[in-house]
Order: structure tokens, then C-alpha cells, then sequence
């Protein structure tokens, strides 16, 4: 701006709030806590300004952003409330201000600032533009993201010339990867990063909120939260899963939702981000809530429950190599005779859900080639070691049960395992359950509710148009511990047991809320199968975003009774999908990950990114900024492990690291350090001690050779299962006894009666689906079966 252009233009937003009382609402103090829910975008060739409104438009707000300055954030947020007159009136004078340089130019209509980002040389601003409406709690809408926009923030003038654009274009397609037009979910008065009983019981409001491990775009509104003091302008993304559906039970009709919210703690791509840091956070560490309302028209719920639980990595330093050849890579099992960062997670777990924690393991326990059974023996000896320090109360509870064995049985068994275990899980650690519901002020925003247990909280809110009235909350049960379940990519097999539970806690939730008298949904029964079909969503959503592909669903499409040839296609066509995604595009998607997060910093850089390998991209550097982890280290600790993991430490000094990177702390030169440790555990490298096998065609099982657990009987549970599913199965087949079915092919005639389970496809279904086939299909069946099991081996599939 030149210095001769007005001064109404430069500082109007100021002069208005100083000189002119009358922008001011009377009796307004402002609605700084408050949430705006709509944002119109303007600039001049100075400043930027951004108009944010609350959910009705009549409240404004102003947020001033300059334009002159190159390389710097300089943002001003303006105390003053505006109506809808005063705002226009505001606008035609900053308008009129600034007519000798173009005058004030509408830019975009937005729903939220996501935040900032800054890479060589100017910044940019992350906006969400267009936005879906997908469900509400208590009255609280949730959106999805469907369109968002970056916007350069300095004059194109002024940015032209700052950096090599070549390099800076490329970190800007690198961020522009990352789609946020998939699976990010955010509510402007609903915490939707934190579960609901977390909102009821233990309130937190502002930028604590952002430092939760479900927040993504933490990094990225660092900088506009450090500036403003305030998250009014922003919104709190959530990577995930969300589905809101209507369903019924016995004639009611109630809301279930399904949430899965996905960690940026050690986040990535399948063979990539494997087992834990040194932080104790692990790859692909989801959590799941399961909210249960009864639907009142046009009011909040009165009754509303939900039940959590967890997924994750195997909680041990080991790790696989992407290979473009090898559909299914050796497992490496590192070194960590203490378990520290083992322990680390399960008391992270622990802090975040209480005790117990009851730990699902369906990795193999018996293979000719030990892959899994190597990191179901280590977990194990983990396990034990880590509960030799804990009280009795506070031992970690385990099963081991290998789900691809047991599913040769049928689906049906192994679901009906799954729900019992789940059933003695829920024993131990409840579902949350409460006689009340949030509320909504006028202006949109959550009430703040602090409660604990079985104590009633009353307090007054206003409706729409002013009148009083009394929302309350008394929570009659709180979950206390959580049941964490993995397989080896924690997809495929978790996501199974993960439906098992829901369909239990459901049992549970619809009694608790007076829809059924017995807390228990049969597997046979239309609202399960609805639920199935939302848990194989949420899978199938959860998988492409770790390994590129939908879920492997072999249990849900035996349920379904779909062909074993069908399936067997369709999970073989899963596999290639997967192996291609993960051999040929996850380091690109792990840079963007890691770009987005704020893990990796970019600095000015002669080489092509593509030309670089997906851990050194040049002078990037791991500015590990993980929310609650410091960056102070225990040396003793350090040396120690290293030590432990034949990790040799570097002999550079502390002065000739500054010396190499002087726009870096010291601190976090440290923290990098540490961090390239962490990478030579996660990417197998020559220094780490691993435990291999000595042969590959020798049989070796893990020392416990069957399936155990120290909270559960799991020959008497088996020995349950086996004899409910005889019962089920007698009880069926007395109903059709006098049924046949006759499958003609090639003028031959075959009568099958389905004896060997109801719900499943049994070894004479399969010869009825062969004879079915048009000529030559069938004789192709055989050959193809034999062939097709090899496809078995490539995936994690049951």
C-alpha cells in the first residue's frame, strides 16, 4: 500500500472500534466463546477479511490479515460485534477506502478457517468452502468436509519473488494430496475428537481441545491459535469414519451411531508406520464409540448411551519391507528386553479409558513359516513381563485366539465366539450411559457440563427465543477400561471382532435404554445384520485409508451366503489392490502424511522430491511435534536403549549440528536425533538385532500352541459356542426337514438338504454352485479353487 492511500483503508476495523462506539451492539459483550459458523472472505491489496457469523447470521465478527507482509503471519482479530447493518456499513467503507487500488473484492464464501501452513516461502491459508450435513448428537450438527481451498496470503506482488517456485510448488501438491474431501469430519459445538462420555464428565473447552490425538489439523492452527488466543475462527478436524442411521428393535425406533476417530500419533501407510514408537503410540490407532439415542421429535435426547473401544498396532518395535515382488513380506521382530515403550502404550491406554484393559489378539499362533506366531510369542512375553509390576487389579487382561483357524469352522462360529468374548469384556468394563442430554444456547454452542459419577446436574439454558428451560445429565454408568483388538494390520480380522462387540455393547445400550428387556441382540436377527453392514462400511473405509484397498470381508460374506468362488475372487482382487497401493504409491501418501502433520519441515532443497527416498527428503527435518510428548530426553534411557537395539549414536557434536541446520533449536536437533532412532526401528536396517527364522520350510509354532487367555475359560467358552450353534443348527433344520432343493446342470439332478450350518455355505453348496455354473465354468471351479487358496497367503484376511 502506498503512502499516500487513505488511512480508513490501512486501520478501519481499529478506527471503528476507537472512534465509532456505534459498531458496537449495546449490551453485547461480545461472543468470543461463542461459535461462528459462516465466514465470507474478502481482499484488498493490503489486507484480507475475513466476516465470520454465527449460526443465524446476525452477530459479525472481523478478522484482519495483512497482505504486505512477505514471509511473516501477522493476523488481527477484532473485538468489536457487528448486526447485519453495521457490517455492511463496514464493508462499503473499506470499500471506499481503497477504490485508487481496486477497491474490496469478494473472494469466497467458507465454513471455517483448517488452518495455516507455511513451506519456503509465503503462507497459506486452508479454508473449507462447501460442507455436508451428515448426522447431529444431541442436537449438535456434524459436517463433513467436501470441498476445501488453499489461498496464497501475500500479494501476489509481493511473493512472486521469494523462493524458487519449482520447490515450493512441489510441497504445495505434496500437502494437496492429503484429500480432504474424505473422511474428515468436524462440528462447530460438538467435540466430536473426544468421546461422549469424555464430554459429559470431564469438560474441556479451547485450545486444550486441539491437543488431543484426534485432532488433525493441530499443527496447521498452531499458528492462528498462538496469534488470537482463540478457536473461534477455526475448526477442529477429525479423521475417521462417521454414519448416523435410523434403525428399530421390536417396533422403536432409535439413532445408532458409529464414529472411528484415527490418531495423527505415528499415522501413515500399512508398511510404513508398523507396531509402536519409542512414544509409546502405534500405527493405525483408531478409536470406536457407539452412541445409542432413542429419537424424540424436535427435542434433544432424553436417554443417550455410548460404548468405546480401540484398535491398534502390536504394541512392539518390528516392521516389514515394501517389496514390489513379494506380496507378503518377513516379519522383523526387534529387540526390547524391558518393553519400554510397550508399556508406555498400555499406560497411555490406561489413562485415557481407565482399567481394565483387555487386549484381543487374532494373530496366528501355529504357521509352517513363523510370520505372526513371532509377534504373537513376543506380545505374549510382553504382556506377562509388563503385568509382573502392576497390581493384580490393574493386570493387563489378554486372549489370544486365532481367528483365520477358528474361521474354518464358519462364520457363524466365529461370530458367536467373538460376541461371548465381548459379553465378558463388557462385564468387566460397562457402557456409558446417561438420563440427559446436552443442550443448545441461542447461539449454537455447547453448554459446559461437568459431572461425575451419580450425581445430577442441573442448570438453565435458554431456546430460541428466550425462554428458560432445565437441561440435566445423570449418568447411571460409566465405562471404566476399554478392550483393544489387533491382528497384524488391524483391519481386516480386528474389524470382525470389532462388529461382535458393537453388536454386544448394542445388546446392552437398547436395554439401558428401555427398547428391549434381555441386553442382547441375536446374530440372526435384521437389526444385526444392519449393523454388520455399517461395521463392514466403516472397515472398508478405515482400510483404503491405511493400505489403499476395502476391507477384507470373508466373514460378513459368509453370513451373507454369498458363493466361497465369489469371495474368494473378490478378497484375491482386494489383495493385488492392496499390494499395488502399498508397493507403488504409499511413500508419496506417507511425504503428504507426514507434510500435513507437521512432522516433516521443509527447508530449501536442489533435488526433486520424487527423486528422493521416502525418508530423506533432502534437509527436511522430523520437527516431532507430537502434542503431549516433550522433547526432553532421559540420556540415560536413550543410551541405554540404543544400546540394547545396536543403534550406534552419532559422534557429531552438539555445535556442529547447530553449524549444520542454524534455523533449528537446539531442542528439536535433539528430538531429530532421537527421531532417526525411532526410523531405524521402524525401517529394518542392518544394526537391529532381529529374530528370524532358520529355515523356511521348518514347522514351528509359538510356544503356547493353542488358544489362551487369563480372563476367560476358552475351552469352556469354545465348548458354549460349540453347543449354542448345535442347538441353533437342530432347531433350523427341524424347520426345514421336509424341504429339498434340486439344482440341475447338464440334464444332471442333485438334492442337498443344508445341514452343516444354516448361515453359512457349506462343502455341498459348493458343489451345488459348481453344477449351477453354465458348461465349462464348472469343470474351470475345481482347478481354480486350488489355485485362488495361494491368494490366501497375500492379505490379512481371515
Amino acid at each position: 500500500m502506498s503512502s499516500t492511500e487513505p488511512l480508513l483503508a490501512r486501520d478501519l476495523v481499529e478506527m471503528a472500534v476507537e472512534n465509532g462506539a456505534a459498531y458496537r451492539i449495546p449490551g453485547e459483550p461480545g461472543f468470543s466463546s461463542c461459535c461462528l459458523e459462516n465466514f465470507e472472505l474478502y481482499e484488498t491489496q493490503s489486507k484480507f477479511y475475513m466476516l465470520g457469523s454465527d449460526k443465524s447470521g446476525q452477530l459479525w465478527r472481523v478478522l484482519t490479515i495483512d497482505r504486505l507482509e512477505p514471509s511473516e503471519l501477522n493476523i488481527h482479530e477484532d473485538s468489536t460485534t457487528y448486526s447485519q447493518i453495521q457490517k455492511l456499513n463496514l464493508m462499503n467503507q473499506i470499500d471506499g477506502g481503497n477504490k485508487s487500488t481496486g477497491g474490496l473484492k469478494f473472494v469466497t464464501k467458507c465454513y471455517g478457517i483448517i488452518g495455516l501452513v507455511k513451506f519456503l516461502g509465503p503462507y497459506y491459508m486452508l479454508v473449507i468452502t462447501e460442507r455436508e450435513e451428515i448426522g447431529a448428537i444431541c442436537g449438535h450438527t456434524v459436517y463433513k468436509v467436501t470441498k476445501s481451498k488453499v489461498i496464497v496470503l501475500p500479494n501476489p506482488s509481493i511473493h512472486s519473488n521469494l523462493v524458487d517456485s519449482n520447490n515450493e510448488n512441489r510441497y504445495l501438491k505434496l500437502l494437496c494430496t492429503v484429500d480432504l474431501t474424505k473422511d474428515f469430519y468436524f462440528s462447530y459445538s460438538y467435540h466430536l475428537m473426544r468421546s461422549l462420555q469424555e464430554n459429559l464428565c470431564d469438560a474441556q473447552e479451547g485450545q486444550a481441545l486441539y491437543d488431543t490425538m484426534f485432532v488433525w489439523n493441530e499443527f496447521l492452527t498452531r499458528g492462528i491459535r498462538h496469534h488470537l488466543k482463540s478457536t473461534v475462527w477455526i475448526v477442529a478436524l477429525v479423521y475417521g469414519f462417521f454414519k448416523q442411521d435410523k434403525l428399530s428393535v421390536s417396533g422403536k425406533v432409535f439413532w445408532l451411531t458409529l464414529i472411528a476417530r484415527r490418531s495423527r500419533h505415528f499415522a501413515g501407510t500399512r508398511y510404513l508406520k508398523r507396531g509402536v514408537n519409542e512414544h509409546g503410540s502405534v500405527a493405525n490407532d483408531v478409536e470406536i464409540e457407539q452412541i445409542a439415542f432413542e429419537e424424540v421429535p424436535g427435542e434433544p435426547p432424553s436417554r443417550i448411551s455410548s460404548a468405546v473401544q480401540n484398535r491398534g498396532s502390536i504394541p512392539l518395535f518390528w516392521s516389514q519391507e515394501t517389496s514390489k515382488m513379494n506380496l507378503k513380506p518377513d516379519i522383523i521382530v526387534h529387540n526390547d528386553e524391558v518393553y519400554k515403550a510397550t508399556r508406555l502404550h498400555f499406560k497411555n491406554l490406561a489413562s485415557r479409558y481407565g482399567n481394565p484393559i483387555i487386549i484381543l489378539n487374532l494373530i496366528k499362533r501355529c504357521e509352517r513359516k513363523p510370520r505372526e506366531s513371532l509377534l504373537r510369542r513376543e506380545f505374549d512375553k510382553a504382556i506377562k513381563f509388563i503385568n509382573r509390576d502392576l497390581s493384580e487389579e490393574n493386570h493387563l487382561r489378554f486372549l489370544h485366539w486365532d481367528l483365520r483357524k477358528n474361521s474354518r469352522s464358519s462364520a457363524e462360529y466365529v461370530l458367536t465366539v467373538l460376541v461371548k468374548v465381548a459379553s465378558e469384556a463388557l462385564n468387566l468394563i460397562d457402557i456409558f450411559y446417561c438420563q440427559g442430554a446436552l443442550t443448545l444456547r441461542p447461539d449454537g454452542c455447547q453448554e459446559d457440563i461437568s459431572i461425575s459419577p451419580n450425581t445430577s446436574v442441573h442448570g438453565i439454558a435458554e431456546d430460541r427465543v428466550g425462554n428458560s428451560k432445565t437441561w440435566f445429565a445423570k449418568p447411571t454408568k460409566l465405562q471404566q477400561g476399554v478392550l483393544r483388538t489387533n491382528c497384524i494390520d488391524c483391519l481386516d480380522r480386528t474389524n470382525v471382532a470389532q462388529y461382535a462387540y458393537g453388536l454386544a455393547a448394542l445388546g446392552h445400550q437398547l436395554h439401558a435404554l428401555g427398547l428391549i428387556d434381555v441386553p442382547e441382540v441375536g446374530l440372526d436377527t435384521p437389526l444385526a445384520v444392519s449393523l454388520m453392514d455399517i461395521y463392514e462400511i466403516m472397515g472398508d473405509t478405515l482400510a483404503q485409508q491405511y493400505s489403499g484397498s476395502n476391507a477384507h470381508n470373508k466373514i460378513f460374506s459368509e453370513r451373507r451366503g454369498h458363493l466361497k468362488l465369489a469371495i474368494r475372487l473378490q478378497e484375491f482382487f482386494r489383495t493385488l489392490q492392496r499390494h499395488h497401493s502399498n508397493a507403488y504409491m504409499d511413500a508419496n501418501k506417507q511425504a503428504s502424511i507426514d507434510l500435513f502433520l507437521g512432522y516433516l519441515q521443509p527447508q530449501q532443497c536442489e533435488l526433486a522430491l520424487e527423486e528422493l527416498d521416502s525418508d530423506q527428503h533432502c534437509n527436511i527435518e522430523k520437527s516431532l511435534l507430537d502434542d503431549n510428548i516433550s522433547l526432553e530426553r532421559d540420556t540415560s534411557v536413550s543410551s541405554s536403549n540404543a544400546g540394547q537395539n545396536g543403534l550406534v549414536n552419532s559422534a557429531v557434536s552438539e555445535r556442529e549440528k547447530q553449524a549444520a541446520f542454524p534455523h533449528v533449536s537446539s531442542d528439536t536437533i535433539a528430538g531429530y536425533s532421537t527421531y532417526k532412532n525411532e526410523v531405524s526401528y521402524s525401517r529394518c536396517t542392518t544394526t537391529v538385532l532381529q529374530k528370524k527364522l532358520s529355515t523356511d520350510d521348518e514347522h514351528i509354532c509359538s510356544n503356547e500352541n493353542r488358544d489362551f487367555s487369563n480372563f476367560l475359560d476358552v475351552d469352556r467358552l469354545s465348548s458354549l459356542c460349540e453347543e449354542e450353534l448345535y442347538e441353533r443348527s437342530t432347531s433350523t433344520s427341524s424347520s426345514i426337514e421336509n424341504l429339498s432343493t434340486e439344482n440341475v446342470c447338464n440334464g444332471i439332478t442333485s438334492e442337498t438338504t443344508p445341514t452343516q450350518k444354516p448361515n453359512g455355505v457349506g462343502v455341498k453348496e459348493i458343489k451345488r454352485a459348481k453344477c449351477e455354473m453354465p458348461c465349462g465354468v464348472g469343470d474351470f471351479t475345481e482347478s481354480f479353487q486350488n489355485w485362488v487358496n495361494y491368494g490366501d497367503i497375500f492379505g490379512d484376511h481371515p
